[in-house]
Protein backbone atom coordinates (compact mmCIF):
# COMPACT_ATOMS: atom_id res chain seq x y z
CA UNK A 1 0.00 0.00 0.00
CA UNK A 2 1.41 3.40 -0.94
CA UNK A 3 0.77 6.68 0.79
CA UNK A 4 0.00 9.71 -1.34
CA UNK A 5 0.73 13.10 0.14
CA UNK A 6 -1.28 16.06 -1.08
CA UNK A 7 0.07 19.59 -1.28
CA UNK A 8 -2.39 22.11 0.12
CA UNK A 9 -3.06 24.26 -2.94
CA UNK A 10 -3.99 27.38 -0.98
CA UNK A 11 -0.71 27.47 0.97
CA UNK A 12 1.26 26.77 -2.21
CA UNK A 13 -0.45 29.62 -4.03
CA UNK A 14 -0.13 31.99 -1.07
CA UNK A 15 3.56 31.22 -0.58
CA UNK A 16 4.18 31.47 -4.31
CA UNK A 17 2.47 34.85 -4.58
CA UNK A 18 4.32 36.24 -1.57
CA UNK A 19 7.64 35.00 -2.98
CA UNK A 20 6.73 36.41 -6.40
CA UNK A 21 6.06 39.85 -4.95
CA UNK A 22 9.26 39.72 -2.91
CA UNK A 23 11.33 38.62 -5.89
CA UNK A 24 9.83 41.34 -8.08
CA UNK A 25 10.71 43.96 -5.51
CA UNK A 26 14.18 42.48 -4.93
CA UNK A 27 15.13 42.43 -8.61
CA UNK A 28 13.95 46.02 -8.99
CA UNK A 29 16.11 47.02 -6.02
CA UNK A 30 19.11 45.15 -7.44
CA UNK A 31 18.66 46.92 -10.78
CA UNK A 32 18.23 50.31 -9.09
CA UNK A 33 21.34 49.80 -6.96
CA UNK A 34 23.27 48.72 -10.05
CA UNK A 35 22.14 51.79 -11.96
CA UNK A 36 23.00 54.01 -8.99
CA UNK A 37 26.46 52.41 -8.92
CA UNK A 38 26.93 53.41 -12.56
CA UNK A 39 26.09 50.14 -14.31
CA UNK A 40 24.22 50.74 -17.52
CA UNK A 41 20.81 49.12 -17.84
CA UNK A 42 20.95 49.37 -21.63
CA UNK A 43 20.88 46.30 -23.84
CA UNK A 44 21.42 46.87 -27.53
CA UNK A 45 21.42 50.60 -26.83
CA UNK A 46 17.91 50.49 -25.35
CA UNK A 47 17.66 51.11 -21.60
CA UNK A 48 15.63 48.68 -19.51
CA UNK A 49 13.49 50.54 -16.97
CA UNK A 50 14.02 49.48 -13.36
CA UNK A 51 10.33 48.59 -13.15
CA UNK A 52 10.83 46.22 -16.08
CA UNK A 53 12.98 44.00 -13.91
CA UNK A 54 10.18 43.62 -11.38
CA UNK A 55 7.47 43.10 -13.98
CA UNK A 56 9.35 40.35 -15.82
CA UNK A 57 10.28 38.71 -12.53
CA UNK A 58 6.61 38.60 -11.55
CA UNK A 59 5.55 37.20 -14.92
CA UNK A 60 8.10 34.39 -14.93
CA UNK A 61 7.63 33.66 -11.23
CA UNK A 62 3.92 33.16 -11.91
CA UNK A 63 4.88 30.73 -14.67
CA UNK A 64 6.98 28.89 -12.07
CA UNK A 65 4.04 28.84 -9.67
CA UNK A 66 1.82 27.39 -12.40
CA UNK A 67 4.47 24.74 -13.02
CA UNK A 68 4.47 23.91 -9.31
CA UNK A 69 0.69 23.54 -9.29
CA UNK A 70 0.83 21.16 -12.25
CA UNK A 71 3.62 19.14 -10.67
CA UNK A 72 1.80 19.04 -7.32
CA UNK A 73 -1.10 17.40 -9.09
CA UNK A 74 0.66 15.05 -11.49
CA UNK A 75 4.27 14.37 -10.45
CA UNK A 76 5.29 11.51 -8.21
CA UNK A 77 7.88 13.71 -6.45
CA UNK A 78 6.75 17.29 -7.10
CA UNK A 79 9.40 19.03 -4.97
CA UNK A 80 12.29 17.19 -6.57
CA UNK A 81 10.93 17.69 -10.06
CA UNK A 82 10.18 21.38 -9.43
CA UNK A 83 13.65 22.11 -8.09
CA UNK A 84 15.35 20.25 -10.94
CA UNK A 85 13.27 21.90 -13.66
CA UNK A 86 13.55 25.40 -12.22
CA UNK A 87 17.30 25.11 -11.70
CA UNK A 88 17.70 24.12 -15.35
CA UNK A 89 15.41 26.95 -16.43
CA UNK A 90 17.36 29.40 -14.27
CA UNK A 91 20.61 28.29 -15.87
CA UNK A 92 19.06 28.61 -19.33
CA UNK A 93 17.79 32.09 -18.48
CA UNK A 94 21.40 33.22 -18.12
CA UNK A 95 22.23 32.38 -21.74
CA UNK A 96 20.53 35.45 -23.30
CA UNK A 97 22.31 37.64 -20.75
CA UNK A 98 25.68 36.26 -21.77
CA UNK A 99 24.84 36.82 -25.44
CA UNK A 100 23.30 40.28 -24.95
CA UNK A 101 24.68 43.32 -26.74
CA UNK A 102 25.69 45.00 -23.49
CA UNK A 103 28.66 45.85 -21.33
CA UNK A 104 30.07 43.06 -19.19
CA UNK A 105 28.91 44.84 -16.04
CA UNK A 106 25.38 45.01 -17.45
CA UNK A 107 25.44 41.31 -18.30
CA UNK A 108 26.58 40.50 -14.77
CA UNK A 109 23.81 42.65 -13.30
CA UNK A 110 21.21 40.95 -15.49
CA UNK A 111 22.45 37.53 -14.40
CA UNK A 112 22.44 38.61 -10.77
CA UNK A 113 18.78 39.55 -11.01
CA UNK A 114 17.95 36.08 -12.36
CA UNK A 115 19.82 34.42 -9.51
CA UNK A 116 18.22 36.69 -6.89
CA UNK A 117 14.74 35.91 -8.19
CA UNK A 118 15.45 32.19 -8.28
CA UNK A 119 16.93 32.23 -4.77
CA UNK A 120 13.71 33.77 -3.46
CA UNK A 121 11.03 31.96 -5.46
CA UNK A 122 12.34 28.41 -5.86
CA UNK A 123 12.81 27.60 -2.15
CA UNK A 124 9.57 29.33 -1.13
CA UNK A 125 7.54 27.25 -3.55
CA UNK A 126 9.55 24.04 -3.15
CA UNK A 127 9.04 23.90 0.61
CA UNK A 128 5.26 23.78 0.02
CA UNK A 129 5.50 20.80 -2.34
CA UNK A 130 5.53 17.25 -1.11
CA UNK A 131 8.86 15.49 -1.36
Amino acid sequence: MSVITVTPTKSLITSGLVATAGAGAATSVVAAVGAFAGISLAVGGVPIPVSGFGVLTVVFSLVGLALALVLARWARRPRTMFVRVTMVLTALSLVPDVLADAATSTKMLLMLTHVVAAAIVIPAIARRLSA
